[in-house]
């Protein structure tokens, strides 16, 4: 059943005949309300449809998190001409998680030979939808306008393979690490489980995010004298 951004999968039962079904992670504040929430910890932003299944990167960093005691929502295909997409669910108490989606967006959207799609696997219906170029940096400046200092944690695999200097095929340029072109205020790659099970548990203790720096299999963006101050302490 297909119900705006995301798709329903079909109620399963368990031996006694009593559905299994899970509840969705909220999209919206009126579900975010019926929960009894006042606010998310944790927002996920994601360029795919949410659908409740391990397939779907969104989804299965969604329920990891909420395993973690933590208050998980999403916003799925949101609309860069919208803001008020990016604001359906409030500002999250912890930080915004963006991802791209499944796919690297630029192959989402185009072939090799550089012509674009007329489908998209991860939306419903398969139908090409409006999902930006170099989604990454468009939701996280998207995300920016609205909440300037809102905490930005970026994943997912355009974040992994970009998230050093690197060579752009599409451009034909060799392309900065993209967690400064994202001002994003860390970067998770890889499979994230680890990392992101440190970071949240730091986070829910009253850490700052903008002061994780030892966790592996994470990039941050550090002026000279960030670098230079953290040189002199390892020293």
């Amino acid at each position: 059943m297909q119900k705006g951004n995301f798709i329903k999968m079909p109620k399963k039962t368990n031996k006694t005949g009593i559905s299994a079904e899970r509840d969705f992670l909220p999209t919206n504040c009126r579900e975010m309300d019926a929960l009894g929430w006042d606010c998310c910890d944790v927002v996920i932003v994601t360029g795919d449809a949410y659908i409740d299944h391990p397939a779907f990167g969104a989804a299965l960093v969604g329920r990891f998190l909420e395993s973690r005691g933590l208050r998980v929502g999403i916003i799925a295909m949101p609309d860069v001409k919208n803001p008020a997409d990016f604001t359906a669910l409030g500002r999250p108490r912890l930080f915004f998680g963006v991802s791209a989606g499944n796919l690297d967006s630029l192959v989402s959207r185009f072939t090799a030979a550089k012509k674009i799609r007329s489908d998209d696997p991860y939306v419903p219906g398969g139908m090409r939808t409006n999902r930006p170029e170099r989604a990454l940096i468009v939701y996280c400046n998207a995300l920016r306008s609205v909440y300037k200092e809102a905490p930005i944690v970026i994943g997912g695999i355009e974040a992994s393979l970009r998230r050093i200097a690197h060579y752009d095929y599409w451009s034909d340029t060799v392309r900065r690490p993209i967690v400064l072109d994202c001002k994003a205020d860390l970067a998770i790659y890889g499979m994230a489980e680890k990392p992101l099970g440190i970071l949240v548990d730091r986070l829910s203790q009253g850490a700052s995010l903008r002061q994780q720096l030892d966790i592996p299999q994470t990039v941050v963006a550090l002026g000279k004298q960030a670098l230079a101050d953290l040189e002199k302490s390892n020293a």
